[in-house]
């Protein structure tokens, strides 16, 4: 969806006008890349708009910018109540979530350090990534030609700007070959992620995805995908994963905050499965749906209601994502 262009924006404590929320051309982070980024979704519930894993996005936001040395003068608090105060001055009940820190104008040159630290919170209605029939029907993807960074290159377990150039490639090869999106492999040629998912994948009723190893980013839904099948009683296997195991699966899935779970219908053009979206898939997606929407318990306190003052002025979790924890 196109932005409305309207609405506010977070930036450095302030909250200013969509149209004013500019940098200069010459900040570090539209030459280098010098950014990372989070990306949330906030939902509309029985019990009113809430922000679903909230904690954990910022958490991990922090943990980027610590990877980079980004070292920003407003912390995980205070960047959690960032969010829901630009959700609230822009009164949407759902949206998409985009805090960003990033070096900003001061000089040029490969070295960032005399740029300053700079952040800024977005949010924007966004409907379905991949198309509005991508869960219930399923989407056709394609192993890209493309391969993720290999290990002591760039850092995969920071979410930053520059590693979705990778992204950006994978992206563009699949969609322009016709299909909708891209799975890497690593540079062991083992399963990857998506161009910005994490990838499941169902044999005889277990669960397999790849391992914090091959060069994927950790996700937060990944880890709430994890959670919700162990509790239904589904084994979860963290592994190193061969590519024929995309063919020879079951079912198979994609998850992400963008793209939620994404079922897939074929693979290089091979059928996943019959086709279909099969019923573990199936059941894993009424969990999650009916969580983020309010319809479920929230056992494990996923949701963070916007309205709510008492939210707003807790404390951020202090536990980090664990290596089963987009």
């Amino acid at each position: 969806m196109a932005f409305s262009g309207e609405g506010k924006v977070w930036m450095n404590g302030e909250l200013v006008d969509w149209a004013d929320a500019r940098i200069h051309i010459a900040s570090h982070v539209v030459h280098y890349g010098s950014a990372v980024f989070e990306g949330a979704r906030c939902y509309a519930t029985p019990k009113g708009s809430a922000c679903f894993r909230l904690d954990a996005h910022v958490r991990r936001l922090v943990d980027s910018a610590r990877i980079y040395r980004l070292d920003y003068r407003f912390g995980q608090a205070d960047l959690r109540r960032a969010i829901l105060e630009t959700i609230r001055a822009n009164q949407l009940k759902a949206c998409y979530i985009r805090p960003i820190i990033y070096r900003g104008y001061a000089t040029l040159g490969i070295n960032p350090l005399p740029c300053p630290v700079d952040g800024a919170v977005l949010v924007w209605e966004w409907d379905a990534y991949l198309g509005a029939e991508a869960a219930e029907k399923g989407v056709d993807v394609r192993v890209s030609s493309w391969t993720r960074v290999a290990p002591n290159t760039f850092p995969a377990l920071a979410k930053t700007s520059a590693n979705y150039a990778s992204s950006q490639l994978i992206k563009m090869e699949a969609v322009l070959d016709g299909f909708s999106e891209g799975i890497a492999l690593d540079t062991a040629g083992y399963l990857s992620e998506g161009s910005g998912q994490n990838l499941f994948l169902v044999r005889d009723r277990t669960l397999y995805t790849p391992a914090v190893s091959a060069s994927i980013l950790p996700g937060i839904t990944r880890d709430s995908v994890v959670t919700l099948a162990r509790e239904a009683g589904y084994r979860v296997r963290e592994e190193m994963l061969p590519r024929e195991m995309l063919y020879t699966a079951d079912e198979a899935f994609l998850v992400g905050t963008a793209v939620e779970i994404a079922p897939l219908r074929s693979v290089d053009r091979i059928p996943v499965g019959d086709g279909k979206p099969g019923p573990v898939t199936r059941e894993i997606q009424r969990a999650f749906f009916g969580v983020i929407r309010g319809e479920m318990p929230d056992r494990h306190g996923w949701l963070t209601y916007v309205y709510d003052e008492e939210a707003s002025l807790r404390e951020p979790a202090p536990a980090p994502l664990t290596s089963e924890g987009r």
